[in-house]
This record gives C-alpha cells, structure tokens and sequence, in this order.
C-alpha cells in the first residue's frame, strides 16, 4: 500500500494571527472616529437648541413689543408689564431664564437694560429692552428689542 501524505490547503496560524491584528487595529480606529463624530454631534445639537430657544425668545418680544401700546419695568420683581386696550401680558426675567405667563424661555440672562427714549430707567414705562444671554466673554449673545411710542406714552408723562 502506497500512503501518500496529502497536504490539505489551509491558513498557516501566522497568516491568522496578522489577519486577526489588522482587524483589531480597523475596527479600533473604527470606534474612535465613532466616538468623535458622538461628540461632534452632540455639540452640534446643543448649539442649535440654544439658538433655537435665543430666536424663540428673540421673536416673542419682538411680537409682543409690536402687539401691546405700554410697556411697565418693575426692577425690583424684574418683570414687564404689556398692555393694549384688550389684554395683558407679563415677563419676568430670572438669571437662568425669561419666563412669559406659562411659557419658559431657557435663555440664561447675564445682564439686561431697559431704556425709554434713549435713556435707560429702573422702572416705569420703556420702550426698549437689551438682553445678554449667555456669558459676555464666553461670545454670549444679545438681543435688543424696541418699539415706536405712542402718543398717549408722551401725554401721560
């Protein structure tokens, strides 16, 4: 009887090993570019809620200084008054946000002003208000808001 030897056609466990350590190193740099993009994604999302809420908080003041003839400032509750012949409404400006009856603006205020014909005032009647939102040296933005006055703001002063 002639045995022959075959030789069956296989991976040598050198060739496995050198397979097995370049998958390591793909799939390795596979996570890590995952994890970037995570973190990227999730300052990208952080950034336009903030500005989202900013142009919200923008665009109610903006509505509500055109919608109301008077406009009160309390300094000391930090809250405006508007008011027209058919309604009222009201704000009050906390540090971390700018609350309008039952809505929220989380907009944390560094500092504000308010200003009737150019000059600014501590309470009374206005007709401006400039916000700061976020930390000024941080790049925090601003928002001015401004209306026309009425005659009767000029007659009953």
């Amino acid at each position: 009887m002639n045995k022959r030897i075959r030789k069956i056609k296989a991976f040598t466990l050198n060739e496995m090993l050198v397979v097995l350590l370049i998958t390591v190193l793909v799939v390795g740099m596979a996570f890590s570019v995952l994890r970037l993009v995570q973190v990227q994604m999730h300052g990208i999302s952080s950034n336009y809620e903030k500005n989202t809420e900013l142009n919200l908080l923008r665009q109610s003041l903006w509505v509500d200084f055109n919608r109301f003839d008077r406009i009160w400032y309390d300094g000391a509750e930090q809250r405006m008054v508007l008011e027209n012949e058919v309604t009222k409404s009201s704000y009050q400006i906390l540090p971390e946000a700018v609350v309008k009856e039952k809505d929220t603006f989380w907009a944390p205020v560094s500092r504000w002003e308010v200003y009737f014909n150019g000059e600014t005032v501590g309470k009374g009647e206005i007709d401006a208000i400039d916000l700061y939102i976020g930390k000024e040296e941080e790049g925090g933005k601003r928002v001015f808001v401004f209306k026309r006055n009425a005659a009767t703001s000029y007659i009953n002063q």
